[in-house]
């Protein structure tokens, strides 16, 4: 696959982060790197005799995708995608509006579709997410636009945890409520 079109422009990459609210799912202008972690619980057991304990599992801990989400500003249409990204993405820090008597709701729940990258099963690469943080990285190596004030490259440094509806998770079904 080529990164840019026949005038140079940069190719959209079947990448999305779908952000409820935002009218267009957002595609990133590069490849952005995308690291995974997750860990794993397990509890000592001593046991008399033994020189070291049995461990036992406990639980998994959080799945965590940290992304470096890389932007480039071309011409006036990349700007304002940039700027709507740039907005996107700072919403998913913050409390939405509540209904009825409550006086917010919480962050946005997110999706991510990268492929195989992000898959959470066999069925959909698509997964659910929140953002946890983050940080934008406003280099002054670059040319700046007068207007904004943001340069033509900058970062955004995301970090998302993937989250489950609760139809989704094992042994729901034997749940009483």
């Amino acid at each position: 696959m080529k990164s840019t079109d026949q005038q140079g422009l940069l190719v959209p990459i079947n990448c999305t982060i779908t952000i409820p609210g935002v009218d267009e799912p957002l595609q990133p202008f590069v490849l952005p790197e995308i690291s995974e972690s997750k860990s794993v619980n397990y509890a000592g057991e001593v046991v008399l005799g033994r020189s070291f304990p049995i461990k036992t599992f406990i639980d998994g801990g959080d799945r965590i995708f940290n992304m470096t989400w890389h932007v480039v500003i071309m011409d006036s249409d990349s700007l304002d995608e940039a700027v709507r990204q740039l907005n996107a993405f700072r919403s998913c820090a913050y409390p939405l509006q509540g209904s009825g008597s409550a006086p917010y709701a919480p962050p946005p729940i997110c999706t991510i579709d990268c492929g195989e990258l992000c898959r959470s099963d066999n069925s959909s690469t698509e997964v659910c997410v929140i953002l946890r943080n983050y940080s934008v990285t406003y280099p002054t190596v670059y040319a700046w636009d007068e207007d904004t004030l943001l340069p033509y490259q900058f970062d955004i440094s995301l970090s998302w945890e993937v989250v489950f509806s609760t139809s989704e998770l094992p042994g729901q079904d034997m749940i009483i409520v």
